[in-house]
């Protein structure tokens, strides 16, 4: 595209921010520039290039924000969405609003790439031609051999009842096989990774302990992983053992591990991942595409149209946060300004309420803490996760985990961000930095809404009052049959083990930031509430009833 001298910048889209950092770095290096130069930058969430490079790599958030104040991406001549096979939910709302941008700029040129997604479909859906006449075609498929490799494919029997579990076990029983080369293992998340790391290393230890043959030598692999860390997985393991890498599927395509011999696909799945849209929340889609100017939501061309029930939903839950009115356009200011938040609404109304609460510094603190994917590190070792749990407790309280966050960045803030102090206390170092970054940048956006930057001095009821404000929706209560239920819904959940609610006497009502689905459905970044808290910060979503008995 450069050397066909396109007037313009060029943007090259890609789901993780880690991919979009190091392709920007690679093609700085393969152009001998520097990165974030005038040829070659990156953007992603909190920090973003400060000039107007010719190529500039972004997650497609950044570009989805863009488009707010340039509907038409007028300062582009190509835009390239890549790994569109993983179907994200920004994925799907990105190719539905450039498909009406085309539209308007049939000039501007759109690459859709992808390794393994139909091209047939992407085709179909951007070609605006309804004739017979191909030459009036307004798509094209461009295909690209790779080199390829022979892969044979097992699959189970019968259903397993732990996938993962399976997967070290699939990973055990190879290892003792005489055949050569590594393994690599997909699973779902970090969590889960972690998990197999762990049971594998036990095995491992064991296996080098009776001094036999099959030494292994496992690494897990994911996005939030440290950079030096991440690395490890492409070394060649050390003479006389085999590598592991347990990996999400930041490894699936956009990374290639050299050794790789051995691909566990356990149990048998669909042939493609469903799409995100249609099976996430969608409030944040929402909220962004009313800022773009969409004001019918559900007739808007979806790749895959998401059920109708989560639209209403979601625009249930933004008029109840303020965001939009009866008529469901936004709000001024409230909704224009959380549209402006790359955040998850129910934060930015958060953020945006703290000042009223006089708690906007702690409020800062704890939704910068909750946009890294973890504080706290886990060791493998018994006597070491031993030691990082009574560590741990130290920040503890009884108010729950988003108060105990905010012990931690005030302990970090306190030792002068020591990196001494992070591993004293089993806290990664590099999380808590970000962290410091973030809410810098979010203390600047809450200063441009002119909302006051005060602290509370100590006084954690105004602060959970404050996170009533946006986290309503997510509020469970205590069961008489000893599992929580959300107000709204009647689902069951559990505390997750990793809360420091998990080992204390349950309270009676708690606001969740997220759920897990694992073996049970659990809720993660808790804090406790009171129940007339909802009935008098969120009086749109909850009302008080009583049960007659007859």
């Amino acid at each position: 595209m450069i050397e066909a001298e396109w007037p313009g910048q060029i943007g090259v889209c890609e789901p993780r921010r880690v991919a979009a950092i190091s392709l920007a770095n690679r093609v700085a290096d393969e152009t001998g520039t520097l990165v974030q130069g005038e040829a070659v930058g990156y953007a992603v969430k909190f920090d973003a290039c400060a000039n107007k490079p010719k190529i500039k790599y972004m997650t497609e958030g950044i570009l989805l924000r863009e488009m707010m104040s340039d509907p038409l991406l007028k300062s582009y001549s190509a835009i390239m969405l890549d790994e569109v096979h993983e179907r994200t939910l920004y994925t799907d709302i990105l190719m539905g609003l450039m498909k009406k941008i085309l539209r308007k700029r049939p000039e501007l040129r759109l690459v859709v790439a992808s390794a393994t997604m139909d091209a047939k479909e992407l085709y179909e859906f951007f070609n605006n031609s309804h004739m017979r006449d191909k030459s009036k075609d307004t798509a094209v498929i461009l295909s690209v051999k790779g080199r390829q490799f022979p892969v044979n494919m097992f699959y189970t029997m019968e259903p397993v009842p732990c996938y993962v579990q399976k997967s070290v076990e699939t990973a055990l029983k190879i290892n003792l096989s005489k055949e050569s080369g590594d393994i690599l293992i997909f699973l779902t998340g970090q969590e889960e990774v972690d998990r197999a790391v762990r049971l594998l290393k036990e095995h491992a230890t064991n296996i080098e302990q009776a001094d036999k043959k099959e030494k292994m030598f496992i690494l897990p692999m994911y996005g939030s992983l440290p950079y030096h860390e991440q690395l490890k997985v492409f070394k060649s393991a050390p003479d006389g053992y085999r590598k592991v890498v347990v990996a999400t599927n930041v490894a699936e395509t956009s990374v290639t591990i050299p050794g790789i011999v051995h691909e566990d696909y356990l149990p048998k799945l669909a042939d493609s991942t469903p799409p995100e849209i249609i099976r996430t929340k969608l409030t944040y889609a929402v909220l962004q595409l009313k800022a773009l100017g969409i004001s019918n939501i559900l007739k808007f061309k979806f790749p895959s149209p998401p059920p109708v029930q989560n639209l209403r939903s979601a625009l249930e839950i933004l008029y109840a946060l303020g965001a939009i009115d009866i008529n469901g356009e936004l709000t001024k200011p409230l909704g224009f300004h959380m549209a402006e938040f790359a955040l998850d609404p129910l934060y930015s109304k958060v953020l945006l309420s703290s000042g009223d609460f006089g708690c906007s510094e702690e409020i800062l603190t704890i939704i910068s803490m909750l946009q890294v994917e973890t504080v706290f590190t886990k060791p493998s070792s018994g006597s070491f996760a031993v030691k990082a749990r009574i560590q741990k407790r130290l920040f503890e309280v009884e108010e729950g985990d988003l108060i105990t966050y905010l012990n931690v960045f005030n302990g970090f803030i306190s030792s002068e961000m020591s990196q001494g102090f992070c591993h004293k206390n089993f806290i990664n170092y590099k999380s808590m930095r970000r962290v410091v970054e973030i809410r810098s940048r979010l203390e600047k956006m809450l200063k441009n809404y002119d909302v006051p930057i005060v602290s509370c001095g100590g006084l954690t009821e105004m602060i959970c009052k404050c996170l009533v404000t946006g986290l309503f929706p997510n509020a469970a209560y205590l069961h008489y049959s000893g599992v929580y239920k959300t107000v709204r819904g009647d689902i069951e959940l559990f505390v997750h083990p990793d809360s420091v609610l998990y080992t204390i006497p349950q309270p009676q009502w708690v606001l969740f930031c997220e759920v897990m689905h694992t073996t049970k459905l659990f809720m993660r970044d808790l804090t406790v509430i009171k129940s007339d808290w909802l009935l008098e910060l969120a009086p749109h979503f909850y009302h008080k009833t009583t049960h007659k008995e007859f």
